[in-house]
Protein backbone atom coordinates (compact mmCIF):
# COMPACT_ATOMS: atom_id res chain seq x y z
CA UNK A 1 0.00 0.00 0.00
CA UNK A 2 1.64 3.23 -1.03
CA UNK A 3 2.20 5.77 1.93
CA UNK A 4 0.54 9.07 1.24
CA UNK A 5 2.44 11.96 0.87
CA UNK A 6 2.40 15.25 2.62
CA UNK A 7 2.77 18.51 0.53
CA UNK A 8 3.81 21.46 2.19
CA UNK A 9 4.28 25.00 0.85
CA UNK A 10 6.64 27.67 2.21
CA UNK A 11 5.62 31.33 1.09
CA UNK A 12 6.87 34.39 1.64
CA UNK A 13 5.27 37.60 -0.12
CA UNK A 14 6.60 41.25 -0.74
CA UNK A 15 3.96 44.17 -1.13
CA UNK A 16 3.90 48.26 -1.70
CA UNK A 17 3.71 48.60 1.83
CA UNK A 18 1.78 47.95 4.99
CA UNK A 19 -0.84 50.42 6.45
CA UNK A 20 -0.02 51.73 9.47
CA UNK A 21 -3.14 53.28 10.95
CA UNK A 22 -4.06 50.09 12.83
CA UNK A 23 -6.40 48.83 10.47
CA UNK A 24 -5.66 45.35 8.43
CA UNK A 25 -1.89 46.19 6.50
CA UNK A 26 -3.55 45.42 2.82
CA UNK A 27 -5.34 48.32 2.76
CA UNK A 28 -4.31 50.57 0.42
CA UNK A 29 -1.31 47.79 -0.50
CA UNK A 30 -1.08 45.03 -3.06
CA UNK A 31 1.58 42.08 -3.40
CA UNK A 32 4.65 42.80 -5.84
CA UNK A 33 6.53 39.50 -5.41
CA UNK A 34 5.42 35.76 -4.09
CA UNK A 35 7.83 33.59 -3.74
CA UNK A 36 7.22 29.69 -2.41
CA UNK A 37 9.42 26.40 -2.14
CA UNK A 38 7.85 22.84 -2.17
CA UNK A 39 7.89 20.18 0.75
CA UNK A 40 7.08 16.74 0.35
CA UNK A 41 7.18 14.75 2.98
CA UNK A 42 9.87 17.33 4.55
CA UNK A 43 12.10 17.72 1.96
CA UNK A 44 12.89 20.54 -0.09
CA UNK A 45 12.04 19.19 -3.73
CA UNK A 46 13.30 21.97 -6.06
CA UNK A 47 10.11 22.54 -7.20
CA UNK A 48 9.56 26.41 -6.33
CA UNK A 49 7.08 29.33 -7.70
CA UNK A 50 8.29 32.52 -8.04
CA UNK A 51 7.04 35.49 -9.56
CA UNK A 52 7.24 39.60 -9.45
CA UNK A 53 4.03 41.40 -9.88
CA UNK A 54 2.77 45.15 -11.42
CA UNK A 55 0.55 46.25 -8.89
CA UNK A 56 -0.59 49.48 -10.51
CA UNK A 57 0.33 51.70 -7.85
CA UNK A 58 3.26 53.18 -6.39
CA UNK A 59 5.58 50.98 -4.10
CA UNK A 60 6.25 53.15 -0.32
CA UNK A 61 9.74 53.95 -0.42
CA UNK A 62 9.75 52.02 3.27
CA UNK A 63 8.88 49.14 1.77
CA UNK A 64 11.63 49.66 -0.70
CA UNK A 65 14.34 50.25 1.90
CA UNK A 66 13.39 46.39 3.33
CA UNK A 67 13.00 44.32 -0.56
CA UNK A 68 15.28 46.42 -2.55
CA UNK A 69 12.04 46.32 -5.08
CA UNK A 70 11.47 49.30 -7.20
CA UNK A 71 8.56 50.88 -9.46
CA UNK A 72 10.59 50.48 -12.81
CA UNK A 73 11.89 46.49 -12.04
CA UNK A 74 7.87 45.32 -11.83
CA UNK A 75 6.47 47.95 -14.51
CA UNK A 76 6.58 45.23 -17.04
CA UNK A 77 5.65 42.64 -14.92
CA UNK A 78 2.55 40.67 -14.89
CA UNK A 79 -0.86 41.83 -13.12
CA UNK A 80 -1.67 39.47 -10.13
CA UNK A 81 -4.66 38.79 -12.11
CA UNK A 82 -2.67 37.22 -14.69
CA UNK A 83 -1.05 35.01 -12.32
CA UNK A 84 -3.87 34.13 -9.94
CA UNK A 85 -4.91 30.91 -11.66
CA UNK A 86 -1.59 28.99 -12.19
CA UNK A 87 -0.80 30.57 -8.34
CA UNK A 88 -3.87 28.88 -6.82
CA UNK A 89 -2.98 25.85 -8.76
CA UNK A 90 0.40 25.39 -7.22
CA UNK A 91 -0.81 25.68 -3.31
CA UNK A 92 -3.81 23.37 -4.29
CA UNK A 93 -4.49 21.31 -1.62
CA UNK A 94 -0.88 21.83 0.12
CA UNK A 95 -0.39 23.42 3.70
CA UNK A 96 1.04 26.79 3.72
CA UNK A 97 3.70 27.42 6.11
CA UNK A 98 4.31 31.28 6.33
CA UNK A 99 5.99 33.60 8.92
CA UNK A 100 3.53 35.54 10.40
CA UNK A 101 0.87 34.24 8.24
CA UNK A 102 -1.90 36.40 8.55
CA UNK A 103 -0.36 38.99 7.13
CA UNK A 104 0.02 36.97 3.81
CA UNK A 105 -2.88 35.53 3.55
CA UNK A 106 -4.78 38.60 4.16
CA UNK A 107 -2.71 40.39 1.25
CA UNK A 108 -3.41 36.81 -0.74
CA UNK A 109 -7.44 36.87 0.55
CA UNK A 110 -7.39 40.86 -0.70
CA UNK A 111 -6.08 39.79 -3.95
CA UNK A 112 -8.59 37.10 -4.63
CA UNK A 113 -11.60 39.50 -3.82
CA UNK A 114 -10.44 41.88 -6.20
CA UNK A 115 -10.60 39.20 -8.93
CA UNK A 116 -14.37 38.69 -8.19
CA UNK A 117 -16.98 39.07 -5.79
CA UNK A 118 -17.10 35.09 -5.10
CA UNK A 119 -13.71 34.19 -5.40
CA UNK A 120 -12.13 31.20 -3.61
CA UNK A 121 -9.92 32.49 -0.29
CA UNK A 122 -6.60 31.17 0.73
CA UNK A 123 -7.92 28.89 3.51
CA UNK A 124 -10.60 27.28 0.71
CA UNK A 125 -7.86 26.72 -1.43
CA UNK A 126 -5.17 25.21 1.09
CA UNK A 127 -4.35 24.87 4.62
CA UNK A 128 -2.33 27.33 6.73
CA UNK A 129 0.13 26.66 9.81
CA UNK A 130 2.10 30.28 11.22
CA UNK A 131 5.68 29.59 11.76
CA UNK A 132 5.86 32.60 13.96
CA UNK A 133 3.30 31.24 16.53
CA UNK A 134 5.36 28.00 16.68
CA UNK A 135 8.19 30.29 17.20
CA UNK A 136 6.57 32.17 19.79
CA UNK A 137 5.46 28.78 22.07
CA UNK A 138 9.12 27.74 21.66
CA UNK A 139 10.61 30.70 22.55
CA UNK A 140 8.62 32.68 24.56
CA UNK A 141 9.31 36.58 25.34
CA UNK A 142 12.49 36.59 22.53
CA UNK A 143 12.21 37.83 19.53
CA UNK A 144 11.31 35.54 16.57
CA UNK A 145 11.81 37.17 13.32
CA UNK A 146 13.82 35.19 10.43
CA UNK A 147 17.31 36.92 11.49
CA UNK A 148 16.57 36.30 15.21
CA UNK A 149 16.00 32.64 14.36
CA UNK A 150 18.59 31.79 12.02
CA UNK A 151 20.97 33.21 14.74
CA UNK A 152 19.61 30.92 17.67
CA UNK A 153 19.18 27.71 15.29
CA UNK A 154 22.45 28.34 13.59
CA UNK A 155 21.25 28.81 9.72
CA UNK A 156 23.73 31.13 7.82
CA UNK A 157 21.76 33.54 6.13
CA UNK A 158 24.98 35.87 5.61
CA UNK A 159 23.70 36.10 1.77
CA UNK A 160 20.73 37.64 2.82
CA UNK A 161 21.25 41.73 2.34
CA UNK A 162 17.63 42.56 1.85
CA UNK A 163 14.06 40.93 2.14
CA UNK A 164 12.69 39.00 -1.07
CA UNK A 165 10.26 36.55 -1.59
CA UNK A 166 11.90 33.37 -2.77
CA UNK A 167 15.15 33.77 -0.76
CA UNK A 168 13.20 34.45 2.47
CA UNK A 169 11.06 31.12 1.85
CA UNK A 170 14.03 28.97 1.39
CA UNK A 171 15.32 30.55 4.64
CA UNK A 172 12.15 29.92 6.20
CA UNK A 173 12.12 26.47 5.13
CA UNK A 174 15.40 25.71 7.09
CA UNK A 175 13.91 27.47 10.36
CA UNK A 176 10.54 25.20 9.83
CA UNK A 177 11.87 22.00 9.98
CA UNK A 178 14.70 22.70 12.46
CA UNK A 179 11.94 23.87 14.88
CA UNK A 180 9.66 21.04 13.94
CA UNK A 181 12.41 18.33 14.10
CA UNK A 182 15.13 18.72 12.07
CA UNK A 183 15.61 18.19 8.25
CA UNK A 184 16.77 14.90 7.53
CA UNK A 185 18.08 15.77 3.92
CA UNK A 186 19.53 18.89 2.81
CA UNK A 187 19.55 17.54 -0.76
CA UNK A 188 17.19 18.25 -3.26
CA UNK A 189 14.72 15.21 -4.31
CA UNK A 190 14.82 16.67 -8.11
CA UNK A 191 17.04 19.67 -8.35
CA UNK A 192 16.06 19.81 -12.03
CA UNK A 193 12.76 20.43 -11.13
CA UNK A 194 11.06 23.64 -11.18
CA UNK A 195 7.93 26.22 -11.10
CA UNK A 196 8.99 29.73 -11.26
CA UNK A 197 8.06 32.89 -13.97
CA UNK A 198 11.67 34.06 -12.74
CA UNK A 199 13.88 31.13 -14.18
CA UNK A 200 15.81 30.85 -10.95
CA UNK A 201 16.57 27.65 -9.45
CA UNK A 202 17.41 26.45 -6.21
CA UNK A 203 20.49 24.35 -5.28
CA UNK A 204 21.47 22.91 -2.03
CA UNK A 205 24.58 21.64 -0.49
CA UNK A 206 24.75 18.84 1.55
CA UNK A 207 26.36 18.80 4.87
CA UNK A 208 29.43 16.61 4.67
CA UNK A 209 29.63 15.87 8.23
CA UNK A 210 32.43 13.25 8.17
CA UNK A 211 34.94 16.64 7.41
CA UNK A 212 34.04 17.34 10.78
CA UNK A 213 37.48 17.12 13.32
CA UNK A 214 37.44 15.97 16.87
CA UNK A 215 38.80 17.78 19.22
CA UNK A 216 39.66 16.55 22.24
CA UNK A 217 40.43 18.29 25.85
CA UNK A 218 44.33 18.28 26.75
CA UNK A 219 45.64 16.98 30.26
CA UNK A 220 45.88 20.72 31.44
CA UNK A 221 42.07 21.13 30.22
CA UNK A 222 41.11 18.17 32.19
CA UNK A 223 42.62 18.67 35.26
CA UNK A 224 41.39 22.85 35.28
CA UNK A 225 37.84 21.21 34.54
CA UNK A 226 37.96 18.94 37.49
CA UNK A 227 39.25 21.63 39.64
CA UNK A 228 36.55 23.93 38.73
CA UNK A 229 34.01 21.21 38.81
CA UNK A 230 35.62 20.45 42.65
CA UNK A 231 34.77 24.09 43.61
CA UNK A 232 31.36 23.96 42.23
CA UNK A 233 30.44 20.89 44.55
CA UNK A 234 31.96 22.66 47.32
CA UNK A 235 29.54 25.43 46.97
CA UNK A 236 26.50 23.71 46.11
CA UNK A 237 27.14 20.84 48.76
CA UNK A 238 26.15 18.64 46.63
CA UNK A 239 27.20 15.75 43.67
CA UNK A 240 27.18 16.87 40.30
CA UNK A 241 24.10 15.30 38.21
CA UNK A 242 25.97 13.31 36.13
CA UNK A 243 27.92 11.81 39.20
CA UNK A 244 24.57 10.63 40.67
CA UNK A 245 23.74 8.85 36.99
CA UNK A 246 27.63 7.49 37.14
CA UNK A 247 28.37 9.44 33.83
CA UNK A 248 31.82 10.60 33.82
CA UNK A 249 32.70 14.41 33.46
CA UNK A 250 36.07 14.15 31.37
CA UNK A 251 36.17 13.07 27.50
CA UNK A 252 38.39 9.98 28.35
Amino acid sequence: MQQSQTRQIVLDTETTGMNMAGGPPHIGHRIIEIGCVELINRKLTGNHYHVYINPDQMIDPDAIRVHGITDEQVRDCPRFADIAQEFADFIRGAEIIAHNASFDVGFMDHEFAMLRSNAEMTTDICSVTDSLKIAKDMYPGQKNNLDALCRRLGIDNSHRQLHGALLDAEILADVYLLMTGGQTDLQLVNEGAQNSSSGLEIRRVKFAADALSVIHATPEELESHQESMARVEKKSGALPIWQTLGVSSSNE
